[in-house]
């Protein structure tokens, strides 16, 4: 096992920047059943991976991929549930000069097959350990929508070096992400590439799929679509959002617009799904997934499916529908 990375190391690139990096064991609630990007020109597709297995060999032996701009690859053990399911890995990637742990599930039919799998990014939720990713989830995830499913974690959050800034510079982490399955690793098919954000991942896919147009589609659950009007409606969010973006949004109007979709919604020109609850406490329904709606559904596809209740998340009952929407342009 790879030793902890404590905190108070400097980050690799980043001599004089201080880091807190804990690789944690304790999973966190991330609710699947509970600036300017630096991409490739345009944010475009490469025909063409710069670190593909030697042929003749597995392209989905990860250890083939490590190196500089990937490392510390580890094969993840899970639970009888997911046996047969996928293969998942924990990886550490730099992005911005900062060490971001990741996570990659890959699904086994793939791997027999050896064929080029479609993927998704998933955005997670919540701050700090709060929301952090739990693997297992995420391979559940890749087992049913049968896609690879990679994720980071957020910056200065439960191993990922840096600071976060509530949808500031920690977006190149999930452009960097994106360069890596379309450039790095050469068993990906980045044609339909899907992000999915839950709670304040929702705002990141949002965020994503205006900046970067390899991103062909978004799933947005429980999402954050207006950053202002949050503000006002979740008290005991204000304080965090004060320090992770500088200022309330009376004082830095700009910067919370930057990450509200509702103000740029006809930016937004592929197919989004939202799943929200009507009740819901966190993100509330009527200013955060109705308004938002209501914009796309004139300027692109748009669906929504609601609940009548307060549940913040996925519920479990959505997910053959979600699966359904995410794969239905799979010939």
């Amino acid at each position: 096992m790879r030793k902890k990375i404590l905190s108070g190391l400097l980050c690799a690139a980043m001599a004089a920047s201080l880091c807190a990096c804990n690789k944690s064991d304790q999973k966190g609630d991330y609710a699947l059943s509970s600036s300017e990007p630096v991409t490739s020109a345009a944010g475009e597709s490469s025909s063409e991976k710069s670190n593909a297995a030697p042929e003749g060999k597995n392209i989905y032996d990860l250890t083939a991929y490590e190196g500089e701009d990937v490392f510390n690859i580890e094969k993840q053990e899970l639970g009888s549930a997911y046996e047969g399911m996928c293969d998942t890995y924990e990886i550490y990637y730099r992005s911005d000069g900062f060490d971001i742990k990741a996570y990659i599930c890959i699904p086994s039919e793939k791997i027999s097959s050896q064929e080029k799998c479609r993927a998704m990014i998933y955005c997670r939720g919540g701050h700090y350990n709060y929301g952090a990713l739990d693997y297992e989830k995420l391979s559940y995830m890749c087992g049913v929508t049968g896609r690879i499913v990679a994720a980071c974690e957020i910056r200065g959050d439960n191993g990922s070096c840096g600071s976060d800034q509530f949808g500031g510079d920690e977006m190149h982490d999930v452009y960097r992400l994106i360069d890596l399955l379309d450039k790095h690793f050469s068993f990906v098919d980045m044609e339909d590439l899907c992000v999915m954000g839950v709670s304040r991942g929702g705002m990141t896919a949002y965020m994503a799929a205006r900046d970067d147009k390899r991103i062909k589609k978004i799933i947005v659950c429980s999402g954050i679509s207006d950053l202002l009007q949050a503000y006002k409606e979740r008290e005991d969010m204000q304080q965090l959002l004060r320090d992770c973006i500088g200022g309330s949004p009376e004082e830095k109007p700009e910067e919370y617009k930057k990450r509200s979709a509702l103000y740029w919604s006809d930016e937004i020109k592929i197919p989004v799904l939202i799943v929200h609850s009507r009740k819901d406490q966190k993100t509330v329904y009527e200013t955060q997934a109705e308004k938002i709606y209501e914009k796309l559904k004139n300027s692109t596809d748009c669906t929504i499916i609601t609940h009548d209740d307060d549940y913040h998340g996925i519920h479990t009952e959505d997910i053959p529908a979600i699966t359904e929407w995410i794969n239905k342009s799979v010939s």
